[in-house]
C-alpha cells in the first residue's frame, strides 16, 4: 500500500499545476522571430520585381527622375504596344523563339540526360568509369570556353541563323545526367530483376519500368532545363544574327545599346518575358525540390 501510494503521489505531483509557472514564451518569441526575418528576406527578393511592374507603367521621365515615386503617376500602356508594334524588334517573334527552344530542349534533353544516367548506373561494360570521368569533366570546364569550337562546328553544317543550331548543342546536359545517375543508383535493383525475367532488354527495362518511376526527377530536371533554356543569351545571340531568329533576352538586348536606351520598353519586355519563367517556378516549385532531394548525390 505505501508503495502504491508514493507512486500515486509521484504522478500527481507531476500532473499538478506548477504555481508562477509561465506560459511557453520561448516558442512564440521564436515563432515571431522567425516570421519577421522570413516576411523581410521576402520583401528584398520580391524588391526587383516590384520596380520591374512599376517602371513598365512609368514614362521616361519618370524613369529617370531623381525624385523616388512608389507608384506610376498612371498606367502608361504605351510602353507594352511600343514593344510589340516594334517592326525593328520583333519581340513577339522573338517570344516565339524562346518558347520554341525551350519546349523543345527541356523533355528532349531530360530525356536523353536520363538514359545515359541509366546507363552509367546500372549497364556494367567496360569503359563506364572513363565515361562518367569525361562527363565529369565537361563541368570543370567553363562555357565561355567551348563557345567558339562549338560555333565552329556549328557554323561548318550550316546552323548559323537556324533554329537548330540555337536548339542542338542544348540538348546535352551533363549535370543532368550525373543527377540521373545518382538517382538510379538508389533505384530497387529487385525491379529490374523482375523485368529481366519477364524477358525485357535493357532497353524494355528502362522504357516500361524505369522511366515511369522516374517521374519526379524528369518533373524537375525538365522544368530547370526549360529555364536555363530560356534564359539563355550568349549562344542565341552569336547563332541567331538575323532578328527572325532573335530570342527574347536577345531581343531584350536590342533595347539598351550605346545610342539609344529605352527603358520603359525595356522594363515592360523584361517583365512580359519572366512571365512563362514566374509560372512555370510556381507550377514546377515542388517538383524541382523533390528532385534533387530523390537524387542523393551518391557516388
Amino acid at each position: 500500500m505505501s508503495a502504491v501510494t508514493t507512486q500515486e503521489r509521484a504522478v500527481a505531483a507531476e500532473t499538478a499545476p506548477v504555481r508562477g509557472r509561465r506560459g511557453p514564451r520561448g516558442p512564440v518569441v521564436g515563432a515571431v522571430v522567425k516570421y519577421v526575418v522570413l516576411c523581410a528576406l521576402a520583401v528584398v527578393f520580391l524588391a526587383p520585381f516590384y520596380i520591374l511592374l512599376r517602371n513598365s507603367f512609368m514614362t521616361t521621365a519618370e524613369v529617370t527622375s531623381p525624385d523616388w515615386k512608389w507608384l506610376p503617376g498612371s498606367l502608361n500602356l504605351s510602353n507594352f504596344r511600343d514593344l510589340f508594334s516594334d517592326t525593328e524588334r520583333p519581340f513577339a517573334r522573338s517570344l516565339g523563339n524562346s518558347l520554341l527552344i525551350a519546349a523543345i530542349t527541356a523533355p528532349v534533353s531530360t530525356l536523353f540526360a536520363s538514359m545515359a544516367g541509366y546507363a552509367l548506373a546500372r549497364i556494367d561494360v567496360r569503359g563506364r568509369g572513363l565515361v562518367l570521368g569525361m562527363v565529369v569533366g565537361t563541368l570543370m570546364i567553363p562555357h565561355a570556353v567551348t563557345f567558339l569550337p562549338m560555333f565552329v562546328v556549328v557554323g561548318s553544317f550550316g546552323g548559323v541563323n537556324t533554329l537548330w543550331g540555337l536548339i542542338v548543342p542544348g540538348l546535352f546536359n551533363a549535370f543532368a545526367v550525373i543527377l540521373f545517375r545518382s538517382f538510379y543508383l538508389g533505384f530497387p535493383a529487385e525491379i529490374e530483376e523482375a523485368g529481366r525475367v519477364d524477358g525485357l532488354t535493357h532497353l524494355g527495362v528502362y522504357w516500361r519500368l524505369i522511366l515511369p518511376n522516374s517521374a519526379t526527377m524528369m518533373a524537375s530536371l525538365g522544368a530547370l532545363a526549360f529555364i536555363e533554356a530560356w534564359n539563355s543569351f550568349l549562344w542565341p545571340l552569336m547563332i541567331g544574327q538575323d532578328p527572325s531568329k532573335w530570342t527574347a533576352q536577345v531581343a531584350l538586348s536590342s533595347f539598351l545599346t550605346s545610342q539609344t536606351i529605352n527603358l520603359p520598353v525595356l522594363f515592360a519586355g523584361t517583365v512580359v518575358a519572366i512571365f512563362p519563367l514566374v509560372v512555370m517556378f510556381l507550377v514546377a516549385q515542388r517538383y524541382i525540390v523533390e528532385g534533387i532531394t530523390a537524387s542523393g548525390l551518391k557516388s
